[in-house]
């Protein structure tokens, strides 16, 4: 059993969701960030006993105010960060707006800098950490309609590489996911036409669990990783290669 502090931005939903509950399965102590109504989160935090936290990534003050009530709370420092929280908003580039390729921008991609420049220096202090950001395959191979998504998931590519190299020689590991379609609630309200559509293009024939990603997570994670550093680690059921 350990006693680290992990925090999951985007938590207590989908992918976020199956991730805050392996890390707390771990043996972690695990407190997972939302943004919105708190009803469906606070019910999370019933379900499994994971302390949620309202606070909105793409602000910097709300980020330097969070991690300091969560570190505060806990008695500890951050040992685990795991940047989940994303959203989408879809559209060709010819009809997207500002506020639409702006909002994705922010939540999605400076949510990087915001989170993980309140925690990084206690982990180079205890020569500590595991930093694991979720990106996509859209960031890796891109996908029309979705230019802001793509942009800021690729950006997170190149982020993790700068910052695993930056940290290394300070016991902190810098990592990143590309998931391809799993099957979170979201994905699966998609029109059956289009949801089967997608799954024909999965060699697997079949979308990834939650759970799948989430024990990638773990492994990152665990001490066992530790030579594990800069990486973008594919996990899309062979859809598409690097």
């Amino acid at each position: 059993m350990t006693n680290r502090l992990a925090l999951v931005t985007g938590g207590t939903r989908g992918i976020g969701a199956a991730i805050s509950k392996k890390l707390k399965d771990d043996g972690y102590e695990v407190v997972a960030s939302y943004i919105g109504t708190p009803e469906g989160p606070n019910e999370f935090s019933k379900e499994t006993g994971i302390k949620v936290i309202k606070f909105d990534v793409s602000y910097y003050e709300d980020c330097v105010k969070a991690i300091k009530q969560i570190e505060e709370e806990s008695g500890k420092t951050i040992d685990i960060l795991v940047n989940n929280a994303g959203i989408t908003k879809d559209k060709f580039l010819h009809k997207m707006s500002v506020e639409e390729w702006n909002a994705v921008i922010n939540i999605n991609l400076n949510s990087m800098f915001n989170v993980t420049r309140n925690v990084i220096e206690n982990m180079r202090a205890k020569k500590f950490g595991r930093i694991v950001s979720i990106s996509s395959i859209n960031g890796v191979k891109g996908q029309m309609g979705q230019s802001n998504y793509s942009a800021a998931k690729a950006g997170i590519i190149g982020f993790t590489k700068a910052v695993a190299q930056e940290n290394a020689n300070k016991g902190v590991t810098v990592n990143a996911i590309a998931p391809g379609y799993v099957g979170t609630d979201m994905v699966k309200k998609i029109d059956p036409k289009i949801l089967e559509s997608i799954v024909a293009q999965i060699p697997v024939g079949r979308l990834a669990d939650p759970k799948e990603i989430a024990s990638l997570v773990s492994y990152l994670c665990s001490d066992e990783a530790a030579f594990m550093t800069g990486a973008t680690l594919n996990i899309n059921g062979g859809q598409h290669y690097q």
